[in-house]
């Protein structure tokens, strides 16, 4: 059985850009490949984690959209072996509905995720969500008069998208960084939930985007060793949002 296929756009005059699909059932992969391509992206498919990880080594991805049941290696380890070195959004598709398996995904890494069975156009539309808030915030053009933040040992730098506290680079994830650069950008006062949401993710808020939030709020806190009980920086305005004093 063919174990992959490159699919590729023809209208698009600027560089298309890249994503790789993996998922083991064959007309889910085929039908998300054909609806991508069909927006000019160019599709890497591949139906078994190992092929899709040879991939992420040789090809520069701009997305990934990940499968997590698959035979060979998982959805989870692929996401954390791509967090290693790579910071492209990443897409998890699920077929269980139990909310431990959401947040595993976004605990790793993972930027969204869609639960089987899933409307095509509405993975398109997230697909370009998540490209444009990376590209957003990625891009020197996005960039506000203050690309420097520096307070109580925490440096971000907008420019090179670093992360240093008490002297130690943090590896972020973009969806982390942007998060922590939201909250210092307004320190001193709280950010809502659904501020947050609309800035980071460039998305009006729906029902399940408070989880979203506080799955990368927890995991940010991890990296930071902070307390959400003895918050040194973030902290949780129960009802309203988040705030990081000055």
């Amino acid at each position: 059985m063919e174990t992959s296929k490159i699919l590729e756009g023809s209208k698009n005059i600027h560089m298309p850009q890249k994503i790789l699909v993996v998922d083991d059932e064959q007309e889910i992969a085929d039908l998300v490949a054909l609806y991508l391509s069909s927006e000019d992206f160019i599709v890497y498919q591949f139906y078994n984690g190992e092929d899709a990880l040879k991939c992420v080594e040789t090809e520069s991805l701009d997305m990934a959209i990940l499968d997590v049941m698959l035979p060979d290696i998982d959805g989870f380890t692929i996401c954390q072996r791509i967090r290693e070195k790579f910071n492209f959004p990443i897409i998890m598709l699920t077929a269980k509905e139990e909310e431990i398996d959401k947040i595993t995904g976004l605990t790793l890494g993972a930027d969204d995720y869609m639960t089987k069975p899933f409307r095509p156009l509405e993975l398109v539309a997230r697909v370009k969500a998540q490209l444009r808030r990376f590209t957003r915030y990625n891009t020197s053009e996005q960039i506000k008069d203050e690309s420097v933040i520096a307070f109580r040992g925490l440096v971000l730098d907008m420019n090179t998208r670093e992360c240093i506290l008490n002297e130690k680079k943090l590896h972020l994830t973009p969806i982390e960084f942007s998060i922590l650069w939201v909250l210092c950008l307004n320190r001193g006062r709280v950010v809502s939930s659904e501020e947050l949401f609309l800035e980071v993710w460039g998305e009006k808020y729906f029902s399940n985007a408070n989880n979203t939030v506080m799955v990368h709020i927890r995991h940010l806190r991890e990296k930071m060793k902070d307390s959400a009980e003895h918050p040194k920086y973030i902290k949780t305005v129960w009802g309203i949002g988040y705030k990081v004093e000055r």
